[in-house]
C-alpha cells in the first residue's frame, strides 16, 4: 500500500554560517546588559540555572538584513504549508537573544507560541555538550494511544512523541508556532546562545 502522510508538522532546517559571526557582535552588548540587568540575583544566588534573555531587537539594524531573510522565508513556509500568502505579509511580533549561564542548569520547560504562525531559532554559540532544542507531538490524539516503540531506531518514525535535534553554530530552524518545544538541560560546559523570534501573518490590506 502507498504511505501517505496526513496533517504532517513541517520544520525547515538550513546551515546559515554567514551570520554567526556578525550577529554574535551585534548580540555581545545585550547579553552584558541582561548579566548586569541579573547581577543582584546571581550576587544573593548564584547563576546557575539563569538565562540571560536581551531586550528586543526589532529596531537594532544590525539584525536587518537577518530578519529580512527570515522573514521572506517564514512567509514562503506558510505558503508551502498551503495557505493563500498573496492575501498576507509576515509581521516580526518579537525577536530576542538569549545566553544560559556559565554555570550550567539553563532550560527551558515545555511551552508553546500562542496565535504566532511561525516561530524559529538561530544558533550562535552551541556544541555537542550545550543544551539543544526538544520538539513534541503536536496531537494530543495521538498521544492518548501512544505505543512502545522498537529499540535501537534511528532517524525520524511516526510514532515517536519527542524529537531531539543538535544543532551546530549557524543552524537555522522554522516551525509552527503551535509546535511545543523545549530545551533541554545545560551543563555549563560549553556557551550557549540563540536567536528566537515570533512572526505572524496578516492580511496584506490592515
Amino acid at each position: 500500500m502507498e504511505k501517505q502522510d496526513l496533517f504532517a508538522t513541517p520544520m525547515w532546517v538550513e546551515q546559515k554560517p554567514e551570520y554567526v559571526k556578525s550577529l554574535n557582535k551585534a548580540s555581545d552588548k545585550y547579553i552584558k546588559e541582561a548579566k548586569k540587568r541579573n547581577k543582584k540575583f546571581i550576587k544573593h544566588y548564584g547563576d546557575f540555572g539563569i538565562t540571560h534573555h536581551s531586550t528586543p531587537l526589532l529596531n537594532d539594524n544590525n539584525f536587518l538584513d537577518f530578519r529580512d531573510y527570515i522573514g521572506q522565508k517564514s512567509w514562503e513556509f506558510l505558503d508551502n504549508m498551503g495557505y493563500h500568502m498573496d492575501r498576507y505579509k509576515t509581521v516580526f511580533t518579537e525577536m530576542w537573544v538569549q545566553e544560559f549561564a556559565k554555570k550550567g542548569g539553563g532550560h527551558h520547560s515545555t511551552h508553546l507560541h500562542w496565535n504566532q504562525h511561525v516561530s524559529g531559532f538561530y544558533f550562535l554559540k552551541c556544541g555537542l555538550e550545550t543544551s539543544a532544542p526538544i520538539f513534541h507531538e503536536p496531537k494530543i490524539a495521538a498521544l492518548a494511544t501512544k505505543l512502545h516503540l522498537k529499540p535501537n531506531l534511528e532517524g525520524i518514525w511516526s510514532g515517536h512523541d519527542k524529537i531531539h535535534y543538535r544543532p551546530q553554530p549557524g543552524t537555522l530552524i522554522i516551525f509552527p508556532g503551535y509546535l511545543q518545544h523545549e530545551y533541554s538541560l545545560d551543563y555549563g560546559k560549553a556557551p550557549f546562545r540563540f536567536i528566537h523570534w515570533n512572526i505572524q501573518a496578516i492580511p496584506k490590506n490592515v
